[in-house]
């Protein structure tokens, strides 16, 4: 895989091609580190007071540890891609308080939350990929999967956010959220639309990105 972005291609196929992508969904190979890291001081000191606050809560070090899996495992060359094709806010001023969101595109990714002094995470992923029958159909939502992929069954619940084959999954606790990140069908599952959106172009939310946070997400 080369370096240089290749003319006339938008999203990652600049540095990608379509069989290295797939090939990248299904496990087959991997592309740890594979460029260099361009980062900005001036935007990680504009979040570094945010960081600090994030360490001093009692869920930082799962919340880390959890994002150390997920960049690695779930975004494609993170380290060139970073912030311009995708992010990881920290501590975010939204309404439902996160601790953590990574975005794409204009789209959310991954969140992680506060759950007492555990945590809990909100997926969004295509529907198809969590159905019996591979559709995008709510009423066909394989429920039995979800269940078998988290420590308890009560661990895990869906939702339905706007948008066509759009699908929403919360998973309670870091115990859960590290088994639901290990299976091969989650992670794939995850992969595509990680990709479906990194491909869309450029990510909109690079002035939110946190370098610290980030640091954790990269195989280093």
């Amino acid at each position: 895989m080369g370096t240089t972005p290749r003319a006339n291609t938008t999203g990652l196929r600049q540095f990608l091609d379509l069989e290295q992508q797939r090939d990248w969904i299904e496990g087959k190979t991997d592309f740890p580190d594979a460029g260099d890291r361009s980062e900005s001081l001036e935007q990680r000191f504009k979040y570094a007071a945010r960081f600090e606050k994030l360490l001093r809560r009692p869920q930082a070090k799962e919340v880390l540890e959890i994002l150390g899996l997920y960049g690695p495992n779930c975004i494609p060359d993170p380290r060139r891609t970073e912030r311009f094709y995708w992010s990881v806010s920290c501590l975010p001023s939204t309404s439902d308080k996160p601790l953590v969101r990574v975005n794409a595109s204009w789209m959310e990714l991954f969140t992680l939350y506060a759950q007492g002094e555990d945590i809990r995470a909100r997926f969004i992923v295509h529907l198809s990929d969590f159905t019996t029958d591979r559709s995008a159909t709510p009423g066909r939502v394989d429920e039995p999967f979800l269940e078998q992929s988290v420590a308890m069954p009560e661990d895990v619940s869906y939702f339905f956010p706007r948008g066509a084959d759009i699908f929403g999954i919360n998973v309670r606790g870091s115990v859960s959220i590290r088994k639901f990140l290990a299976s091969h069908r989650v992670l794939r599952a995850i992969r595509t639309f990680n990709l479906t959106h990194m491909n869309r172009g450029r990510n909109a939310y690079q002035a939110s990105h946190c370098y610290s946070v980030a640091d954790y997400m990269q195989a280093d």
